[in-house]
C-alpha cells in the first residue's frame, strides 16, 4: 500500500514552500513518521552529491536532513542547471544528459518526463509512510500548465492534496490565494485543500476575519498561520538572486573569542553555484562575509573567496570587466588570503580550455596558481574524502572542468602557493576541525588576532535549525489536519471556483 502525500504549492516563487516542506518533514519524524522529500523539478545552481554519485537540488538534500534519511535522485528526478543565454542543463536522475533552451524543454521534453517523476515518486511512497512535496513557482502558471510535471501535474497523477503556501510580508495574499485557486481547471481544483500563512507578523486575531472570509470564498480552509522568523532558510535553490549587496546571507556576527574579527568577502560571480559553501564560514562567531562586486570592496577584505560557477569563462570576462581580476591577481602577489572554489579555482589557473560550457576554446585564466583546466564532455561527481592542513575533509565534487596540477603546495586535490588556495571540493568548509584550521592560517597570514570558537559544530546548527523549522509546524499549524490531509487525501466536495483556467 502506498504511504501518504501532500504537495505543497506556493502563490509565488520564493512564498516558502522549500522551508515549509522541511518543516513538515521534521514534525512528522519527530511524531515516529517515516517520511521522505520530493521535488519533480527544481532549478536551481545550488546542487548537491548523493552517496551513490548522483546530482540534486541542495534543499532536497537539506529536506532529506529533517526527515533524517539519506537524499537520493528519487527525490530530485530531475534538475535544471541554468547556463545563460536561455539554455539550463538537464540533469535526469543525477546524470546530465545535455544543454536545452526553455522553448525546448517546455516543447515537449518536459511533458514526457511524467512519466518518469510519477514513478520515482510511487517508489519512495511504496518505501516510506508519508512523502512531502514540493511544487515549483505557482500552480497557476496557465501559460505551463499542459507541460507541468511539478505542480498540478503531478498532484493529478498521483491524487495529491495540495496545499498553497502564500507569503503575507509582501502583501496580497488573500487576493493571490483565491486567485490562483480561480486560475485552475475543476479536475485541479479538486484537490487544493486550502491555505497556509507565511512569514506573518502582529496579531493573528486581526488577520482571522480574512481567513475566514476566505473560506466563505474559497470553501478551502487556513491550516495554519506561520509567523514571521528571522534566519529560518534553508539552502536557497537560486544563487541568481544574492544581493551584491551583502544583504542575503549576511551573517549576524556573534562576538569574537579572540580580540579582532574576520572579513571574508566572496566575490558575487554571474551563475553563481553553490555559494552555501560559504554558510559554515558565516556560523562562526567572529566571521563576517559579504557578496561583493567591485574591487574596492576587497580592500578590507582578510579572505577572498571565488566561488563556484555554472560559467567559468564568463564569470572571468566579468571579473575582468569589473577591474575584480587586477585586484585578485595583486592580491595574490602580495601573499594575502585568496580562496578559489570549483569554478573559482578553474579560472585562478594559468588557462582553460572549453569546447563544453562556454565553447570559447583557450582562454587565458589569472594565472596566480599553476593549474591548466581542461573542460570534459563527461561531468565529475564525486563525494570525496582527504586530508588538508591536519584534519579529516568531507566534500563532494560537481564540474566538467578537468584541472591539471603542474606545482604548488597539494590541497584537497588542487593546490596552494602562497596565501592562494585553489580547489574543487565544495563543503569542505563544512568539516570543523579543518574549517578552524584553515582560518587559523588565514588570520596569522592577514595579521588579526582572530581565534575560531573551539565549539562550533555546523552540523549542530543546521540540526538546530531544522528543529526550528519543525517547531513552527508544530506550534503554529494544525498539525491534526494536516495530517488528515496527507494520510487521507482532499477533503470530497470542494466547490468550483470560476473562472477556472482559459480552454
Amino acid at each position: 500500500m502506498s504511504g501518504g502525500g501532500l504537495l505543497v504549492a506556493g502563490t509565488t516563487s520564493d512564498a516558502g514552500k522549500s522551508v515549509v516542506t522541511a518543516g513538515i518533514c521534521r514534525w512528522l519524524v519527530r511524531q515516529g513518521v517515516k517520511v521522505a522529500p520530493f521535488k519533480a523539478q527544481n532549478m536551481s545552481l545550488n546542487s548537491f552529491v548523493t552517496r551513490e554519485g548522483a546530482e540534486i537540488g541542495r534543499a532536497q538534500a537539506m529536506q532529506a536532513q529533517a526527515c533524517r534519511v539519506e537524499p537520493t535522485a528519487l527525490m530530485n528526478p530531475v534538475l535544471l542547471k541554468p547556463g545563460g543565454d536561455r539554455t539550463s542543463q538537464v540533469v535526469l536522475m543525477g546524470r546530465p544528459v545535455g544543454e536545452m533552451s526553455a522553448r525546448g524543454y517546455h516543447g515537449g521534453r518536459q511533458e514526457r518526463l511524467l512519466g518518469t517523476v510519477l514513478d520515482c515518486l510511487e517508489q519512495l511512497r511504496n518505501e516510506y509512510d508519508a512523502v512531502i512535496c514540493e511544487g515549483a513557482g505557482s500552480p497557476a502558471e496557465i501559460n505551463l500548465r499542459r507541460t507541468d510535471i511539478v505542480n498540478m501535474g503531478i498532484a493529478r497523477g498521483a491524487r495529491l492534496p495540495v496545499l498553497v503556501v502564500g507569503d503575507i510580508d509582501r502583501g496580497g495574499v488573500f487576493a493571490s490565494f483565491f486567485g490562483t485557486v480561480a486560475l485552475l481547471s475543476p479536475e485541479d481544483q479538486e484537490l487544493v485543500a486550502g491555505f497556509l500563512v507565511n512569514k506573518f507578523r502582529g496579531d493573528v486575531s486581526l488577520l482571522e476575519p480574512g481567513l475566514e472570509m476566505l473560506h466563505g470564498l474559497t470553501g478551502r480552509r487556513s491550516y495554519g498561520v506561520l509567523p514571521f522568523r528571522h534566519g529560518l532558510g534553508i539552502d536557497e535553490e537560486d544563487g541568481l538572486r544574492v544581493s551584491l549587496r551583502g544583504a542575503v546571507r549576511e551573517s549576524e556576527v556573534a562576538a569574537p573569542a579572540g580580540e579582532e574579527v574576520l572579513r571574508v568577502a566572496v566575490c558575487a560571480v554571474p551563475l553563481m553555484s553553490n555559494f552555501t559553501d560559504v554558510d559554515a564560514l558565516a556560523a562562526e562567531p567572529g566571521v563576517v562575509v559579504r557578496f561583493v562586486d567591485r574591487p574596492d570592496e576587497l580592500a578590507d577584505a582578510d579572505l577572498v573567496i571565488v566561488p563556484g560557477t555554472r560559467g567559468t569563462v564568463k564569470a572571468l570576462r566579468w571579473l575582468r570587466e569589473r577591474g575584480l581580476a587586477e585586484a585578485l591577481v595583486r592580491r595574490a602577489r602580495d601573499g594575502r588570503p585568496l580562496l578559489g572554489i570549483c569554478g573559482g579555482f578553474q579560472l585562478l589557473g594559468e588557462h582553460i580550455e572549453d569546447d563544453v560550457e562556454s565553447r570559447a576554446g583557450h582562454v587565458d585564466g589569472l594565472g596566480v596558481l599553476p593549474v591548466r583546466v581542461r573542460f570534459a564532455r563527461e561531468k565529475t561527481l564525486a563525494r570525496p574524502v582527504g586530508e588538508a592542513l591536519g584534519e579529516l575533509v568531507e566534500g563532494y565534487e560537481i564540474h566538467h572542468g578537468v584541472a591539471d596540477v603542474l606545482g604548488g603546495d597539494a590541497f584537497l586535490d588542487g593546490c596552494r602557493v602562497g596565501g592562494t588556495w585553489g580547489t574543487h571540493w565544495h563543503g569542505a568548509l563544512e568539516s570543523d576541525g579543518f574549517r578552524r584550521a584553515f582560518l587559523r592560517v588565514v588570520a596569522e597570514r592577514a595579521g588579526r588576532r582572530f581565534v575560531p570558537a573551539p565549539d562550533t559544530s555546523f552540523a549542530a546548527l543546521r540540526e538546530e535549525q531544522l528543529d526550528r523549522l519543525g517547531d513552527l509546524i508544530e506550534q503554529h499549524a494544525d498539525t491534526d489536519a494536516l495530517w488528515r490531509l496527507i494520510e487521507s487525501g482532499a477533503p470530497q466536495g470542494l466547490p468550483f471556483i470560476p473562472p477556472g483556467a482559459p480552454a
